[in-house]
C-alpha cells in the first residue's frame, strides 16, 4: 500500500465521539483485557436479557435442479408435548429441566398435555430441539417439533 492510501484510511477511521457522562465507563472498558470484555458482555446479556450480536440478514441462495422444488429446512422449532406416557414423574422432571419452571407449573403443563397437546418451549434451535425431543422420549413422552 502506498503512503497516500494509508493516510486516507487513517482519515476515514474516525474516533467515536464519547458523551461526557460515559467517559469514565469507556475509559475503564478500554483498560480491560479481551477475556474480561467477553465476560462483561456475557454478564450484561444475562442481566438485561439482550444479545450483543447484530442481526444478520441472509439472502436466500438461488436453488437449482431437483432440490429447487423442496421446502427450505427449518432451523427454529417449537416443542409441543403430545403424549405423556407411563412415566409421568420423569416427564415432569424433564419439563422442569427444559423450561426451568417450578414443580407446580411443570406438573400442570404435563397434566394438561394428557387432554390436549401443550407447548413446552418456543423458538428453539434445531440441535437443541432434537436434544430435548430425545430427553422427552427417554422419559416415555412423545413430542412434536413444529
Amino acid at each position: 500500500m502506498t503512503e497516500e492510501k494509508k493516510e486516507e484510511k487513517k482519515e476515514e477511521k474516525k474516533e467515536a465521539k464519547v458523551p461526557k457522562k460515559f467517559e469514565d465507563i469507556v475509559k475503564k472498558i478500554e483498560e480491560l483485557s479481551v477475556l474480561d470484555l467477553s465476560e462483561l458482555v456475557k454478564v450484561l446479556e444475562e442481566k438485561f436479557g439482550v444479545s450483543a450480536q447484530a442481526p444478520i440478514a441472509v439472502a436466500p441462495a438461488a436453488a437449482s435442479g431437483p432440490a429447487a422444488d423442496s421446502v427450505e429446512e427449518k432451523s427454529i422449532f417449537n416443542i409441543e408435548l403430545t403424549t405423556v406416557g407411563d412415566k409421568k414423574i420423569e416427564v415432569i422432571k424433564t419439563v422442569r429441566d427444559i423450561t426451568e419452571k417450578g414443580l407446580k407449573e411443570a406438573k400442570d403443563l404435563v397434566d394438561a398435555a394428557a387432554t390436549a397437546p401443550q407447548m413446552v418451549k418456543e423458538n428453539v434451535k434445531k440441535e437443541e430441539a432434537e436434544e430435548m425431543k430425545k430427553k422427552f422420549e427417554a422419559a416415555g413422552a412423545k413430542v412434536e417439533l413444529k
